[in-house]
């Protein structure tokens, strides 16, 4: 008896469906089935070759009938993993080709069978069907205006969800009337707009959306629905392109403050240097059709692509903590990309990196590209190499769907497909809107220099707007005059904001988040510089102290950790406290205020140089303790969490968390100082220029560990010439402290000020340890801040060198000078390099009166550190003895010899200025 006619006998749509299972996830499938279908793939790969499995070789007995049916099974599987290289999604451009196709042949398939009923069918939702009506419903979802790209995702229940999504109309929209009308409304907006800038400011750069317009009821569409799951904010990055539209026509933001910014007029703010009109953010609440009230934000941009995203991110984030903490979901970043950034930027892949990790996620972000095939002149096939420019998306195995921007119905459904799934998984999704850009970069560049074919098609193309209305003229859903009507309404109350953004004289940039920094005032240099109260009681700093160093009694601990922190109990009594302990009782004090603190880089929770020991793990789970969690029942929240291998990405996420949680403590630590130059973009765009470009205010805190002690090159400096070159005016704090309590103090003055600036710290890496890196409880508890340190051993009338210095070279001196016995000589620390304290310098001058030799000492090289800042800053400094290694390209030497030997030339110039030969 055959033993495999129970195949035949069996319903085949059951080994249909068993089947679909396999080709999606074959360990879902039983063992003795999966080794049949692979006996089945083999042999149908194999025909014709002998001494096959003893599995392949079975599939001889199946019927011809069931054999098909597996073959359908293929062509649908075909169509979903394949089926959006085959879509018609490009508006203006023939689609590259690809192969092998989708035709029935090469699945086994022919013409012959499009008649025949398969039961296959009955997986994609629509029944026994014949062959041609299976791949006509294959051809509608996978092959029309979307292509979807999700195949590729490893969760079974991902792709049962996404499939059977898919199958509802055919992944086709449907829209009442009134949808249709309102999608119609949207699309003229988008257009209207854009023709009316064209024609009142002619050749001004807008870098307009058209070719794109259909972003517009997409997003109006997104906020609409996604009130229905109960999303109360949203916060949304985005570049150049179609921001000045999106802004006015989603954002609600005035045309008249965008005419007047057209117009180039003045601020009413005095101190206040302003942007471009397409970096500016915006904060509104808008009402939806449902009557529920959603926060919109949209944060200001440079010109550095792809920099926003992860501001937006943290900024997501932030409020997600602050205010939503039991349902993030609430919070919904939006990511508007280009498609040459998103596919150029290496940014993007940091931002992404950091979508499933506790430190960094936002329960999923709707990325966005606005897809124009064209950078500013390079054509896409210059511009990556991948095949779509979201490919980018398959690293967290986020879906992609492709669309075609003209067919606005189609945009309008892909994003409340992604809205879906995002609300459902959590997890990021992509849409790729394929359209193209109607003019050049910006409405004065000519692109038909670089593209000339692709712009005289775009010349003849007609817009999504007129495209969509005639489709809905031809379904009589509106008549032509409706569409008249549109247009003529929207464009006479753009005349009225025109006429009256002309009776204005001046441009009043409008706050970014003014509910979180209500609060909180802006202040210039003179105010900066006020002493602040960082008092806090000996008692209190006790009990912090023991909870700090009281590992449970009832789990087992490495024991060289758990000694380390039992010891910080002994140094309180023994009233020597050293850095790591002036930082836990700043974070412990200030969450006994009520304020939160978040860490953030690589390995901070350790610390790099193991001092910091915030998370300590239990020897036989590794079960995380975080003592700073448990101070008392109201304390703030304490958030600590190791980085991904970044620098760019992190700096940008934590400066937009400081930027919406101005009560948060928020820092950045970077493994060494220097590593902090891959995110220089963020210094220089955001951190060093946020306030004079967008009135934003910021209390990121930086630490960079800094210091010369013959590590080479890149473990040296922190590169502070860097952060002083870009100081001005009252833009940040610099600091370079030498002792715990100084560092204690300067963390809680970040906090309890009533502003916000950034704060950069030069930390150290061998004091922190030191045996004279140590300050009393005393000086915790009742000190403050010191902008200076004077040297309070040396007796004023004795000296004759006085050596201004900062950070560690001064226990390097101090050395020298115990070794050398000089009591004529001063050593005066700066703690604070920007904003720098003037006058204290000058009273220091002033008491040093009969020094004769005034010294500005430095480890770092001529070029580097902080000589060529106090240049700029103290015009007495021009005088001074310059004390440094010699102008290099690299901070320090890689040999340990010579970094020694150049350090302690520097050292015995200081005390002997004859000695003026260190190399």
């Amino acid at each position: 008896m055959d033993k495999f006619s129970f195949l035949n006998a069996a319903h085949s749509a059951y080994f249909a469906d068993l089947y679909d299972q396999y080709l999606q996830n074959p360990d879902s499938v039983e063992p003795s089935w999966r080794a049949f279908f692979q006996g089945f793939d083999f042999g149908s790969e194999s025909s014709g070759m002998i001494d096959l499995p003893v599995e392949a070789a079975s599939c001889e007995h199946v019927s011809e009938s069931l054999t098909k049916e597996f073959q359908v099974v293929k062509l649908i599987d075909g169509y979903r993993t394949r089926g959006h290289l085959f879509t018609k999604t490009n508006p203006v451009r023939a689609r590259r080709k690809y192969a092998p196709t989708l035709e029935i042949e090469n699945f086994g398939l022919s013409e012959s069978d499009l008649n025949t009923v398969f039961n296959a069918g009955e997986i994609i939702g629509i029944g026994p069907k014949t062959l041609r009506e299976i791949r006509s419903h294959l051809e509608a979802i996978y092959c029309n205006s979307i292509g979807v790209e999700y195949m590729y995702i490893r969760q079974p229940e991902v792709i049962s969800w996404f499939q059977s999504k898919l199958n509802v109309n055919d992944n086709q929209p449907k829209f009442s009337a009134d949808e249709k009308r309102h999608i119609l409304k949207k699309l003229n907006e988008a257009v209207s707009f854009e023709s009316f800038l064209h024609t009142k400011y002619v050749g001004q750069k807008r870098f307009s959306l058209e070719g794109g317009e259909s972003l517009i009821p997409a997003l109006d569409a997104l906020i609409e629905n996604a009130s229905e799951y109960d999303v109360k904010e949203f916060v949304m990055g985005m570049a150049h392109r179609g921001r000045l539209s999106t802004l006015t026509n989603i954002f609600g933001k005035s045309a008249k403050d965008i005419f007047s910014e057209f117009d180039g007029k003045d601020y009413e703010q005095e101190v206040f240097d302003g942007d471009v009109k397409y970096h500016l953010g915006w904060t509104s609440d808008r009402v939806t059709d449902s009557g529920k009230k959603i926060n919109l934000n949209i944060a200001p941009n440079p010109s550095h692509l792809e920099t926003v995203g992860a501001v937006v991110e943290g900024i997501a984030r932030a409020k997600q903590d602050d205010k939503y903490p039991e349902n993030p979901s609430q919070v919904l970043p939006i990511i508007v990309h280009g498609d040459a950034a998103i596919a150029g930027q290496g940014l993007v892949y940091e931002i992404v990196q950091m979508a499933q990790l506790d430190g960094y996620k936002t329960n999923g972000t709707i990325h966005i590209v606005v897809n124009n095939q064209i950078g500013f002149t390079t054509n896409y096939l210059d511009a990556r190499s991948s095949i779509y420019c979201t490919d980018i998306a398959k690293v967290t195995l986020s879906p992609v769907m492709h669309v075609n921007a003209d067919d606005a119905e189609a945009v309008v459904h892909a994003m409340l497909f992604a809205l879906h799934f995002r609300m459902k998984f959590k997890r990021d999704v992509f849409i790729d809107l394929l359209g193209y850009r109607k003019y050049g970069h910006n409405e004065g560049d000519e692109p038909k220099f670089t593209q000339p074919l692709l712009y005289k098609a775009i010349a003849k193309h007609k817009n999504p707007r007129d495209i969509y209305a005639e489709k809905l003229i031809a379904e009589g859903v509106i008549n032509k005059d409706y569409v008249n009507k549109l247009e003529e309404d929207y464009k006479n109350s753009l005349e009225e904001k025109l006429e009256d953004s002309r009776k204005i004289q001046k441009t009043e940039i409008t706050p970014f988040m003014s509910n979180e920094w209500e609060n909180y005032i802006t202040v210039e240099e003179d105010k900066m510089m006020k002493p602040i109260d960082t008092t806090f009681s000996k008692e209190g700093l006790a009990k912090i102290t023991d909870v700090i160093s009281s590992l449970p009694k009832d789990k087992k601990f490495i024991r060289k950790i758990s000694r380390l922190v039992e010891s910080r109990k002994d140094m309180f009594k023994e009233d020597k406290l050293d850095w790591a302990m002036a930082e836990h009782l700043a974070y412990g004090t200030l969450l006994e205020e009520g304020y939160d603190v978040r860490i953030s880089g690589q390995d901070v929770e350790r610390g790099t140089f193991s001092h910091r020991h915030a998370v300590v793990k239990v020897e036989d789970s590794e079960e995380e303790i975080i003592l700073h969690n448990n101070i008392s029942d109201t304390q703030g929240r304490f958030f600590i969490y190791n980085s991904l291998l970044s620098e760019y990405g992190v700096v940008g996420f934590d400066y937009g968390y400081a930027m919406a949680s101005p009560k948060t403590l928020t820092i950045w630590e970077a493994q060494f100082g220097d590593f902090s130059n891959g995110a220089q973009i963020m210094l220089d765009q955001y951190i060093s220029a946020a306030e004079d470009k967008w009135k934003l205010q910021n209390g990121l805190v930086m630490l960079l560990p800094h210091g010369y002690e013959g590590q080479g090159a890149e473990h040296s400096s922190g590169r502070m010439e860097r952060y002083l070159q870009l100081c001005a005016k009252d833009n940040m704090f610099v600091a370079d402290c030498t002792t715990p309590a100084n560092m204690y103090h300067l963390l809680r003055k970040q906090m309890k000020a009533n502003f916000r600036k950034p704060l950069i710290v030069f930390t150290p890496k061998s004091l922190l340890r030191h045996p004279l890196v140590v300050s009393t409880v005393d000086e915790f508890a009742n000190g403050s801040f010191q902008m200076l340190i004077d040297d309070e051993r040396a007796k004023a009338e004795k000296i004759k060198t006085l050596v201004f210095l900062t950070g560690k070279f001064y226990y390097d001196l101090l050395e020298e000078q115990e070794k050398l016995e000089r009591n004529d000589v001063a050593l005066v620390r700066i703690e604070q390099l920007f904003p720098l304290p003037i006058n204290e310098i000058r009273d220091i001058l002033k008491k040093y009166k009969n020094a004769t030799d005034v010294v500005w000492a430095q480890e770092e090289p001529r070029n580097m550190g902080a000589y060529s800042h106090m240049l700029m800053h103290l015009d007495e400094a021009k005088t001074f003895r310059a004390v440094t290694r010699r102008a290099y390209g690299a901070p320090a030497a890689g040999s340990s010899v010579r970094s020694k030997k150049r350090h302690k030339e520097v050292i015995d110039f200081v005390f002997d200025k004859s000695k003026n030969n260190q190399r």
